[in-house]
């Protein structure tokens, strides 16, 4: 086994199963970088990718302007979120050699968030034009977890359509579109609402809310 090769392998063992995220350009970065940020603290490696567009949004949607290269942007993520060396691998749109460009390599789930509807049909469509929706295009071809993660309103046919189709291919359509029964008192608790309904999907234990009837007594 090569230095390499030898590396990659130990790295994989350090972390629990490794997620793709990839961010892509509709509203709502926050939902996306807050979801790599409880993947690192329970301990998964994560494999991101970050469109062109979704750079210009996380730019207008934070206070921040996150780097284009892949191995700044890991740097960056992994000392934001506390990750360890190698837990946050990034990689750019034409990176055909990452290993979410193939079924021998991805990970047994990914989750584009947020989810344009451009990317939406896209990858509805099998165009693989680019790292991410190749990534998604390998997701559906070999049965694993694929979640979607749009924000658009109101949803034209083509959308719609695009939900439905993928859907019968076995993704998961999951609109960021926030409840309130659990009375939000900030912007953070419902942008948790969403991503804790993301790790539910994936079934990873969090503690962002309360999952429904927790704490109920029943009555007489």
């Amino acid at each position: 086994m090569t230095d390499n090769v030898q590396q990659t392998a130990e790295a994989g063992r350090a972390f629990k199963s490794a997620v793709t995220v990839a961010l892509t350009g509709a509203s709502g970065a926050q939902y996306g970088l807050r979801l790599i940020e409880c993947l690192v603290a329970a301990g998964h490696e994560v494999m991101v990718m970050v469109s062109k567009a979704a750079h210009m949004v996380i730019a207008t949607e934070t206070d921040e302007e996150l780097p284009a290269r892949p191995v700044r942007l890991a740097e960056v993520l992994s000392e934001r979120y506390g990750a360890k060396s190698g837990q946050i691998r990034c990689f750019g749109r034409e990176d055909w050699m990452a290993p979410v460009a193939s079924g021998s390599g991805a990970p047994s789930a990914m989750v584009v968030c947020p989810c344009s509807t451009g990317s939406l049909s896209s990858i509805a469509c099998g165009a693989s034009n680019n790292l991410i929706e190749r990534a998604a295009d390998v997701a559906l071809k070999e049965r694993r977890t694929l979640i979607l993660v749009p924000r658009e309103t109101p949803f034209s046919a083509i959308h719609l359509e695009h939900m439905l189709a993928l859907t019968r291919m076995g993704a998961v359509i999951l609109p960021a579109a926030p409840g309130f029964y659990h009375r939000p008192q900030s912007i953070d608790d419902m942008i948790d609402f969403i991503v804790a309904r993301i790790l539910n999907q994936l079934g990873i234990a969090h503690t962002l809310m309360p999952r429904w009837g927790e704490g109920h007594v029943g009555r007489d």
